[in-house]
């Protein structure tokens, strides 16, 4: 393939020039749109997968597919913000209808159970867009010391570095390698099986809750108490057609069960389990220090002799020149993001204070199992709570050591 060539969806080989030729899906819907007849039936799904295979850029060994749920937040982004830093009312508009639209994208991506890349790209995107403007529009007016700079560039590398693990293996369970899947109760002496692939329950051992009560631990601190305490069965998973253990889950965007499943975050397109929990509370705690601090040295620099809480609902200058209303709107931006996080932060701490997942939060509610504690900012299920202390020692330990069983030794 030379650089504009590519291999389309359809395995046939195709040309950066030709992507607007041999449309039939697109022929047929602008022709029945002229002549006013509705469209039919999984029209525009097929449209729209045609324009995302042949948008594509030239690459050394063939034209690479670029994923177009990447694109929105690198366009409209800076372009939004720019027109909000005209004017006061404008800046209202903006503002409030950037989270209306991007929940209801997220509404949308959820109920088609689809996997995007759009919240990833608006959150990294938006971290290097927000750098770039404090170097260049609140750096340069004398009032930020360098070893601030640093200090909120540390801050920033941390991170990114934190999200970056957060990124890996969240514990996804291995797929059995053979291709003869054993049948539902077969191969399973001594077990009650139940199919499911979201619930908490499944398969039991005979034996097995007495074996984890042995010397009296199934209430101490241990980690293996924490994971499956008394009572707690092992489950079936129908879609993997594996043997998960206690807390684990399967994840209907990633396809697969992953060990103590806590949900699939959209802003890191991938699941949040017992390999990674640590690491995305860490990303999320450096984002909300490097977040804060960020902007109060914006605020510091912009209007000056106020405190940061007051200046962020009253400061006059802000709209004096361009520089200063941009430098204020996107410090609005990242207060607006920064909330959300904050309070993404909380339930991921509370949750962990009473060693639950959200999974199982959910679930609780759903079967009128759980009891609301906090206002209802926190599901607390009474299965694997052992304290404070004990609940958070547990979660400081997740992936420290190997399970004792693979699902595949199960199976």
């Amino acid at each position: 393939l030379c650089c504009c060539e590519y291999v389309d969806r359809r395995g046939e080989r195709n040309h950066l020039a030709a992507c607007c030729c041999d449309c039939e899906d697109l022929d047929e819907g602008c022709e029945r749109w002229l002549t006013c007849k509705s469209l039919p039936p999984g029209a525009l799904e097929r449209i729209a997968d045609t324009v995302a295979d042949r948008v594509r850029v030239p690459w050394f060994s063939g034209a690479v597919k670029v994923n177009l749920s990447l694109v929105p937040p690198l366009v409209l982004l800076p372009v939004l913000l720019h027109i909000a830093a005209l004017h006061f009312l404008l800046g209202l508009v903006v503002l409030t209808s950037l989270p209306v639209v991007v929940l209801w994208y997220y509404y949308l991506t959820h109920r088609r159970k689809e996997r995007t890349l759009f919240f990833l790209s608006l959150g990294l995107f938006s971290l290097g867009y927000m750098y770039y403007v404090f170097l260049q529009e609140v750096v340069p007016r004398g009032r930020v010391g360098y070893s601030q700079v640093v200090a909120l560039t540390c801050g920033l590398i941390l991170m990114l570095a934190a999200l970056s693990r957060a990124k890996k293996d969240p514990g996804y369970l291995p797929i059995p390698a053979s291709d003869k899947k054993p049948l539902l109760g077969q191969g399973l002496p001594n077990k009650s099986v139940r199919g499911s692939s979201n619930g908490l329950h499944g398969i039991t051992t005979s034996g097995a809750a007495s074996g984890r009560a042995v010397n009296g631990e199934a209430k101490g601190c241990s980690r293996m108490s924490a994971e499956e305490p008394e009572g707690v069965k092992k489950d079936w998973c129908t879609k993997c057609q594996l043997v998960r253990p206690a807390r684990a889950g399967h994840c209907r965007l990633c396809g697969r069960c992953v060990r103590r499943l806590d949900h699939h975050c959209v802003w890191i397109n991938s699941c949040v389990g017992e390999q990674n929990h640590q690491a995305f509370i860490l990303a999320l705690s450096f984002f909300m220090l490097t977040s804060v601090y960020g902007i109060t040295l914006t605020l510091h620099t912009i209007c000056r002799d106020r405190t940061p809480f007051v200046a962020l609902f009253y400061c006059p200058g802000a709209y004096s020149d361009y520089s200063s209303a941009l430098s204020f709107t996107c410090v609005w931006y990242c207060a607006i993001v920064t909330a959300g996080m904050g309070y993404i932060l909380l339930i991921q701490l509370l949750n962990i204070s009473y060693n639950v997942t959200e999974r199982e939060a959910r679930l609780a509610l759903r079967d009128n199992t759980g009891r609301r504690l906090l206002g209802g900012l926190v599901i607390d299920t009474g299965q694997y709570n052992r304290g404070f202390l004990c609940n958070w020692g547990h979660f400081l330990s997740l992936g420290s050591s190997p399970p004792q069983h693979s699902a595949e030794d199960i199976v």
